[in-house]
């Protein structure tokens, strides 16, 4: 599994999804169903093709925000 190099951004939970593939899923022909769950809201839906998935993950990252940073103490 790559590391994290310098540069990138981090990773955050609240950025998160568990995805459950179909065993019927073939990726690589183009054919996925499952489930998709939001790690921070439970949020979660059934899909049947990689627009759905696509879909439900862009709707809940533009209505989730990240808890605010913490300000470092001087």
């Amino acid at each position: 599994m790559p590391q994290e190099t310098e540069g990138q951004a981090p990773v955050s939970v609240h950025r998160a999804f568990v995805v459950y593939f179909r065993t019927n899923s073939a990726v690589t022909q183009g054919r996925v169903a499952g489930r998709v769950e939001h790690i921070a809201s439970g949020q979660a839906t059934h899909f049947a093709s990689l627009e759905e998935l696509l879909a439900f993950i862009d709707q809940v990252l533009a209505n989730v925000r990240a808890p605010p940073r913490r300000r470092r103490s001087r």
